[in-house]
Protein backbone atom coordinates (compact mmCIF):
# COMPACT_ATOMS: atom_id res chain seq x y z
CA UNK A 1 0.00 0.00 0.00
CA UNK A 2 1.48 3.70 -0.96
CA UNK A 3 1.95 5.75 1.63
CA UNK A 4 -0.26 8.48 0.03
CA UNK A 5 -3.33 6.13 -0.13
CA UNK A 6 -2.10 5.19 3.53
CA UNK A 7 -2.65 8.66 4.53
CA UNK A 8 -5.87 9.43 2.77
CA UNK A 9 -7.56 5.98 4.63
CA UNK A 10 -6.04 7.55 8.29
CA UNK A 11 -7.66 11.44 7.52
CA UNK A 12 -10.98 9.11 6.99
CA UNK A 13 -10.66 7.08 9.81
CA UNK A 14 -10.08 10.14 12.08
CA UNK A 15 -13.11 11.97 10.40
CA UNK A 16 -15.31 8.45 10.94
CA UNK A 17 -14.24 8.27 14.42
CA UNK A 18 -15.64 11.95 14.94
CA UNK A 19 -18.86 11.39 13.67
CA UNK A 20 -19.15 8.13 15.90
CA UNK A 21 -17.94 9.68 19.08
CA UNK A 22 -20.03 12.87 18.23
CA UNK A 23 -23.64 11.24 17.69
CA UNK A 24 -23.48 8.35 20.41
CA UNK A 25 -24.79 9.00 23.72
CA UNK A 26 -27.99 9.15 25.43
CA UNK A 27 -29.11 11.24 22.90
CA UNK A 28 -28.11 9.58 19.49
CA UNK A 29 -27.57 12.22 16.54
CA UNK A 30 -27.10 11.13 13.07
CA UNK A 31 -23.67 11.86 11.32
CA UNK A 32 -26.23 13.85 8.33
CA UNK A 33 -27.51 15.56 11.78
CA UNK A 34 -24.94 16.86 12.65
CA UNK A 35 -23.57 17.84 9.61
CA UNK A 36 -26.54 20.12 9.43
CA UNK A 37 -26.05 21.54 12.74
CA UNK A 38 -22.53 22.13 11.89
CA UNK A 39 -23.34 23.33 8.64
CA UNK A 40 -26.40 26.01 9.51
CA UNK A 41 -23.53 27.22 12.67
CA UNK A 42 -21.59 28.35 9.13
CA UNK A 43 -24.88 30.03 7.28
CA UNK A 44 -25.55 26.91 4.93
CA UNK A 45 -28.82 25.74 5.49
CA UNK A 46 -29.71 21.91 4.60
CA UNK A 47 -33.31 20.39 4.72
CA UNK A 48 -32.75 17.80 7.58
CA UNK A 49 -34.60 18.04 11.00
CA UNK A 50 -33.32 18.75 14.32
CA UNK A 51 -34.14 20.14 17.75
CA UNK A 52 -32.24 22.66 19.87
CA UNK A 53 -31.73 19.81 21.98
CA UNK A 54 -29.80 18.00 19.88
CA UNK A 55 -27.52 20.99 18.64
CA UNK A 56 -26.53 21.74 21.98
CA UNK A 57 -25.74 18.66 23.47
CA UNK A 58 -23.31 18.95 19.76
CA UNK A 59 -21.75 22.06 20.28
CA UNK A 60 -21.62 22.53 24.36
CA UNK A 61 -21.21 19.16 25.01
CA UNK A 62 -19.69 16.76 22.53
CA UNK A 63 -17.92 18.50 20.14
CA UNK A 64 -15.25 19.97 22.34
CA UNK A 65 -14.99 16.62 24.12
CA UNK A 66 -14.23 15.11 20.31
CA UNK A 67 -11.68 18.06 19.66
CA UNK A 68 -9.94 17.41 22.56
CA UNK A 69 -9.63 13.80 22.39
CA UNK A 70 -8.27 14.02 19.01
CA UNK A 71 -5.97 16.98 20.16
CA UNK A 72 -4.72 14.61 22.88
CA UNK A 73 -4.46 11.87 20.78
CA UNK A 74 -2.50 13.71 18.27
CA UNK A 75 0.23 15.11 20.58
CA UNK A 76 0.89 11.80 22.89
CA UNK A 77 0.82 9.86 19.58
CA UNK A 78 3.39 12.33 17.78
CA UNK A 79 5.61 12.98 21.01
CA UNK A 80 5.96 9.60 21.16
CA UNK A 81 6.93 8.90 17.60
CA UNK A 82 9.90 11.72 17.86
CA UNK A 83 11.31 10.94 21.13
CA UNK A 84 11.92 6.95 20.01
CA UNK A 85 13.28 8.67 17.02
CA UNK A 86 15.23 11.29 19.02
CA UNK A 87 16.84 8.01 21.31
CA UNK A 88 16.84 5.77 18.62
CA UNK A 89 14.61 3.33 20.97
CA UNK A 90 11.10 2.04 20.22
CA UNK A 91 10.65 2.16 23.90
CA UNK A 92 11.41 5.58 25.08
CA UNK A 93 7.84 7.09 25.24
CA UNK A 94 6.60 9.90 27.15
CA UNK A 95 5.84 8.03 29.69
CA UNK A 96 8.85 5.51 30.49
CA UNK A 97 11.06 8.91 30.24
CA UNK A 98 9.59 10.51 33.17
CA UNK A 99 7.98 13.61 31.04
CA UNK A 100 3.90 12.13 32.35
CA UNK A 101 5.19 11.61 35.56
CA UNK A 102 7.09 15.22 35.81
CA UNK A 103 3.68 16.69 34.17
CA UNK A 104 1.46 14.61 36.25
CA UNK A 105 3.28 16.00 39.33
CA UNK A 106 3.46 19.68 38.47
CA UNK A 107 -0.25 19.39 37.51
CA UNK A 108 -1.22 17.86 41.00
CA UNK A 109 0.83 20.18 42.90
CA UNK A 110 -1.16 23.10 41.28
CA UNK A 111 -4.53 21.95 41.88
CA UNK A 112 -3.69 21.18 45.64
CA UNK A 113 -1.17 23.93 46.63
CA UNK A 114 -0.79 27.14 44.23
CA UNK A 115 -4.68 26.84 42.73
CA UNK A 116 -5.58 27.88 46.52
CA UNK A 117 -3.12 30.91 46.51
CA UNK A 118 -4.52 34.42 45.76
CA UNK A 119 -2.20 35.68 43.01
CA UNK A 120 -3.33 32.56 40.97
CA UNK A 121 -7.23 32.82 42.16
CA UNK A 122 -6.91 36.50 41.32
CA UNK A 123 -4.64 36.30 38.07
CA UNK A 124 -5.86 37.49 34.68
CA UNK A 125 -4.83 34.36 33.08
CA UNK A 126 -7.51 31.42 32.51
CA UNK A 127 -6.52 29.09 34.80
CA UNK A 128 -6.63 26.65 31.83
CA UNK A 129 -3.40 28.31 30.59
CA UNK A 130 -1.77 28.20 34.12
CA UNK A 131 -2.51 24.54 34.19
CA UNK A 132 -0.63 24.32 31.04
CA UNK A 133 2.45 26.32 31.79
CA UNK A 134 3.08 24.48 35.28
CA UNK A 135 2.76 21.10 33.77
CA UNK A 136 5.16 22.10 31.51
CA UNK A 137 7.72 23.36 33.21
CA UNK A 138 7.48 19.44 35.13
CA UNK A 139 7.28 18.10 32.03
CA UNK A 140 10.76 19.63 30.92
CA UNK A 141 12.47 19.44 34.67
CA UNK A 142 11.95 15.48 34.49
CA UNK A 143 13.04 15.14 30.89
CA UNK A 144 16.03 17.58 31.10
CA UNK A 145 17.29 15.55 34.47
CA UNK A 146 16.67 12.25 32.34
CA UNK A 147 18.14 13.14 29.33
CA UNK A 148 21.11 14.90 31.33
CA UNK A 149 21.66 11.70 33.34
CA UNK A 150 21.75 9.40 30.45
CA UNK A 151 24.84 10.90 28.87
CA UNK A 152 28.01 9.77 28.60
CA UNK A 153 31.18 10.86 26.89
CA UNK A 154 29.01 12.80 24.41
CA UNK A 155 26.18 9.70 23.48
CA UNK A 156 23.17 9.23 25.35
CA UNK A 157 23.06 5.61 26.55
CA UNK A 158 19.91 4.08 26.19
CA UNK A 159 19.71 1.74 29.20
CA UNK A 160 20.35 4.25 31.44
CA UNK A 161 17.98 6.58 29.83
CA UNK A 162 15.25 3.67 30.24
CA UNK A 163 16.84 2.92 34.00
CA UNK A 164 16.60 6.74 35.04
CA UNK A 165 12.96 7.04 33.46
CA UNK A 166 12.05 4.23 35.64
CA UNK A 167 13.79 6.20 38.75
CA UNK A 168 12.41 9.60 38.09
CA UNK A 169 8.88 8.17 37.91
CA UNK A 170 8.94 6.48 41.22
CA UNK A 171 9.92 10.17 43.24
CA UNK A 172 7.65 11.50 41.12
CA UNK A 173 5.02 9.21 41.93
CA UNK A 174 5.97 9.08 45.44
CA UNK A 175 6.20 12.87 45.40
CA UNK A 176 2.35 12.96 44.11
CA UNK A 177 1.17 9.99 46.94
CA UNK A 178 2.55 13.10 49.26
CA UNK A 179 0.89 15.93 48.18
CA UNK A 180 -2.61 13.82 47.42
CA UNK A 181 -2.22 12.96 50.87
CA UNK A 182 -2.85 16.35 52.04
CA UNK A 183 -5.89 16.98 49.39
CA UNK A 184 -9.25 17.58 50.68
CA UNK A 185 -12.38 15.35 49.81
CA UNK A 186 -13.27 17.40 47.09
CA UNK A 187 -9.62 17.70 45.75
CA UNK A 188 -9.26 14.17 45.98
CA UNK A 189 -12.22 13.06 44.25
CA UNK A 190 -10.81 15.25 41.16
CA UNK A 191 -7.34 14.69 41.45
CA UNK A 192 -7.65 10.02 41.54
CA UNK A 193 -9.95 10.83 38.42
CA UNK A 194 -7.73 12.76 36.49
CA UNK A 195 -4.69 10.70 37.27
CA UNK A 196 -6.36 7.45 35.59
CA UNK A 197 -6.84 10.15 32.80
CA UNK A 198 -10.76 11.78 31.36
CA UNK A 199 -11.67 14.09 28.81
CA UNK A 200 -14.68 14.69 31.13
CA UNK A 201 -13.67 18.21 31.74
CA UNK A 202 -13.76 19.00 28.12
CA UNK A 203 -15.48 22.56 26.97
CA UNK A 204 -14.43 25.14 24.92
CA UNK A 205 -11.86 27.09 27.17
CA UNK A 206 -10.28 23.46 27.68
CA UNK A 207 -9.98 23.07 23.85
CA UNK A 208 -8.63 26.66 23.47
CA UNK A 209 -6.66 26.54 26.04
CA UNK A 210 -4.88 22.88 24.74
CA UNK A 211 -4.96 24.23 20.71
CA UNK A 212 -1.54 26.34 20.61
CA UNK A 213 0.44 24.06 23.51
CA UNK A 214 -0.22 20.85 20.78
CA UNK A 215 -1.24 22.44 17.30
CA UNK A 216 2.67 24.18 17.34
CA UNK A 217 4.53 20.73 18.61
CA UNK A 218 2.85 19.11 15.76
CA UNK A 219 3.90 21.43 12.67
CA UNK A 220 7.38 21.80 14.24
CA UNK A 221 7.72 18.16 14.76
CA UNK A 222 6.97 17.40 11.89
CA UNK A 223 9.32 19.57 10.12
CA UNK A 224 11.86 17.73 11.34
CA UNK A 225 11.09 14.60 10.19
CA UNK A 226 14.14 14.59 7.65
CA UNK A 227 16.58 15.78 10.25
CA UNK A 228 15.32 12.76 12.26
CA UNK A 229 15.73 10.24 9.88
CA UNK A 230 19.66 11.27 9.35
CA UNK A 231 20.15 11.40 13.65
CA UNK A 232 18.64 7.31 13.05
CA UNK A 233 22.28 6.60 11.67
CA UNK A 234 23.76 7.84 14.99
CA UNK A 235 24.94 11.07 16.85
CA UNK A 236 28.35 11.73 14.59
CA UNK A 237 26.39 10.54 11.17
CA UNK A 238 23.68 12.60 11.45
CA UNK A 239 26.54 16.00 12.76
CA UNK A 240 28.62 14.83 9.79
CA UNK A 241 26.18 15.09 6.56
CA UNK A 242 24.76 18.99 8.72
CA UNK A 243 22.43 18.33 11.00
CA UNK A 244 22.67 20.46 13.96
CA UNK A 245 22.60 17.83 16.51
CA UNK A 246 22.36 19.79 20.18
CA UNK A 247 20.08 21.87 18.65
CA UNK A 248 17.75 19.03 17.47
CA UNK A 249 17.63 17.22 20.65
CA UNK A 250 16.35 20.60 22.32
CA UNK A 251 14.00 21.41 19.74
CA UNK A 252 12.63 17.51 20.23
CA UNK A 253 12.72 17.34 23.92
CA UNK A 254 11.27 20.88 24.29
CA UNK A 255 8.37 20.25 21.75
CA UNK A 256 7.25 16.64 22.84
CA UNK A 257 6.87 18.16 26.34
CA UNK A 258 5.10 20.97 25.36
CA UNK A 259 3.00 18.71 24.22
CA UNK A 260 2.97 16.34 26.76
CA UNK A 261 2.65 18.57 29.11
CA UNK A 262 -0.23 20.39 28.09
CA UNK A 263 -2.13 17.22 27.24
CA UNK A 264 -1.45 15.76 31.05
CA UNK A 265 -2.98 19.27 31.88
CA UNK A 266 -6.26 18.81 30.38
CA UNK A 267 -6.71 15.00 30.68
CA UNK A 268 -4.56 13.36 33.27
CA UNK A 269 -2.49 10.62 32.65
CA UNK A 270 -3.18 8.15 29.17
CA UNK A 271 -1.05 5.30 28.78
CA UNK A 272 0.43 3.83 25.64
CA UNK A 273 -0.68 5.83 23.07
CA UNK A 274 2.29 7.31 22.70
CA UNK A 275 4.04 3.80 22.59
CA UNK A 276 1.92 1.70 20.42
CA UNK A 277 0.38 4.63 17.95
CA UNK A 278 4.42 4.55 16.21
CA UNK A 279 4.92 0.61 16.22
CA UNK A 280 1.30 -0.17 14.21
CA UNK A 281 2.54 2.39 11.69
CA UNK A 282 6.13 1.58 11.52
CA UNK A 283 5.02 -1.72 10.29
CA UNK A 284 3.32 -0.27 7.67
CA UNK A 285 5.18 2.16 6.22
CA UNK A 286 8.83 1.81 7.33
CA UNK A 287 10.91 4.57 9.87
CA UNK A 288 10.46 7.49 7.59
CA UNK A 289 9.67 10.33 10.15
CA UNK A 290 8.66 12.43 6.92
CA UNK A 291 6.05 9.79 6.64
CA UNK A 292 5.65 8.50 9.82
CA UNK A 293 4.92 11.85 12.13
CA UNK A 294 1.51 12.91 9.95
CA UNK A 295 0.27 9.31 10.09
CA UNK A 296 1.16 9.01 13.76
CA UNK A 297 -1.47 12.28 14.47
CA UNK A 298 -4.22 10.82 12.11
CA UNK A 299 -4.27 7.38 13.95
CA UNK A 300 -3.42 8.34 17.38
CA UNK A 301 -6.28 11.46 17.05
CA UNK A 302 -8.72 8.33 15.79
CA UNK A 303 -8.02 5.99 18.48
CA UNK A 304 -8.17 7.85 21.50
CA UNK A 305 -11.62 9.51 20.36
CA UNK A 306 -12.74 6.17 19.61
CA UNK A 307 -11.66 4.88 22.92
CA UNK A 308 -13.42 7.72 24.83
CA UNK A 309 -16.45 6.50 23.05
CA UNK A 310 -16.16 3.37 24.61
CA UNK A 311 -15.36 4.88 28.47
CA UNK A 312 -18.69 7.03 27.75
CA UNK A 313 -20.97 3.87 26.11
CA UNK A 314 -19.81 0.80 28.13
CA UNK A 315 -20.97 1.19 31.77
CA UNK A 316 -23.22 4.36 31.00
CA UNK A 317 -24.41 6.41 32.45
CA UNK A 318 -21.13 5.98 34.43
CA UNK A 319 -17.76 6.30 32.69
CA UNK A 320 -14.72 4.81 32.67
CA UNK A 321 -11.46 6.15 33.02
CA UNK A 322 -9.79 6.92 29.76
CA UNK A 323 -6.44 5.84 30.84
CA UNK A 324 -7.61 2.53 32.25
CA UNK A 325 -9.03 1.57 28.22
CA UNK A 326 -6.01 2.20 26.59
CA UNK A 327 -3.82 0.25 29.16
CA UNK A 328 -6.24 -2.31 28.35
CA UNK A 329 -6.15 -2.27 24.69
CA UNK A 330 -2.61 -0.68 24.07
CA UNK A 331 -0.57 -3.27 26.27
CA UNK A 332 -1.58 -6.48 24.65
CA UNK A 333 -1.22 -5.24 20.94
CA UNK A 334 1.50 -3.88 22.40
CA UNK A 335 2.88 -7.45 23.52
CA UNK A 336 1.97 -8.85 19.87
CA UNK A 337 3.92 -6.23 18.15
CA UNK A 338 6.62 -7.11 20.17
CA UNK A 339 6.26 -10.79 19.87
CA UNK A 340 6.24 -10.27 15.87
CA UNK A 341 9.28 -8.14 15.63
CA UNK A 342 10.98 -11.06 18.07
CA UNK A 343 9.64 -13.85 15.54
CA UNK A 344 10.91 -11.45 12.47
CA UNK A 345 14.15 -10.93 13.77
CA UNK A 346 15.10 -14.52 14.89
CA UNK A 347 13.46 -15.95 11.36
CA UNK A 348 10.66 -17.18 12.67
CA UNK A 349 8.00 -15.45 10.69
Amino acid sequence: MSYRKLQWILVVLMIVAALLSAGTGAMAISPVRIMAILLDRAGWHLPVYYDEGMAAVLLQIRLPRVLMGMLVGAGLAVSGAAIQGLFRNPLADPGLVGISAGASLAAVLFIVVLATLPAVTNSALLPHYLLNLVTFAGACMTSLLVFRISRWGGRTLITTLLLAGLALNALCSAFTGLVISTADNEQLRSITFWTLGSLGGASWDTVLALLPFVLLPLILLSWQGKALNAFSLGEPEAAHIGVNVKKLKGQIILLSTLAVGACVAVSGVIGFVGLVVPHMLRSVIGSDHRRLLPACACLGAALLTLADMLCRTVIAPAELPIGIVTALLGSPLFIVLLMKQKKYLFGLA
